[in-house]
């Protein structure tokens, strides 16, 4: 989808803050109420804009492990391994990779003992040849990206 400039600001601006008015949101992109509310129906359209989220410190909720779980999947079963990977609600994203691993698993724990649980269990599932966890000592960035 090729934006205009406008957008760009709209979408910029909600990246910023999800929660303020499209009468905010109007006067910050710097075009009318009318086009802000078209604009937001259009992008809900085209999947641009998929919900309103909130940025959590999970540390402040005793999430005290944030870790990466690389997973070699064998005979191309990817999206096998996924589908069991993708409802745990310690798992925050999913991603196909290239190179030693076939599989990324972001994830969040509140201790070793449910972070090994779930690496026994994923150990086992059909078609997970290894996984290698690195546990992610520090964030240093985490946003979403403005458009330029």
């Amino acid at each position: 989808m090729n934006l205009t400039e406008s957008e760009k600001r709209i979408i910029n601006s909600l990246i910023r803050n999800s929660r303020q008015s499209y009468r905010e949101l109007a006067k910050e992109s710097k075009v009318s109420l009318a086009t802000i509310a078209n604009k937001i129906k259009l992008f809900r359209k085209e999947g641009v804009i998929n919900g309103h989220t909130t940025l959590i410190d999970y540390d402040k909720l005793d999430y005290d492990l944030h870790v990466m779980i690389n997973i070699r999947v064998s005979q191309g079963k990817e999206v096998v391994v996924e589908k069991k990977l993708f409802n745990n609600p310690n798992v925050t994203a999913i991603y196909d990779t290239t190179g030693e691993f076939d599989v990324l698993v972001i994830a969040r724990f509140k201790n070793r003992k449910v972070l090994d649980n779930y690496l026994k269990t994923i150990q086992v599932y059909e078609f997970v040849e290894r996984t290698q966890t690195n546990l992610i000592l520090n964030t240093i960035k985490e946003k979403p990206i403005e458009l330029s």
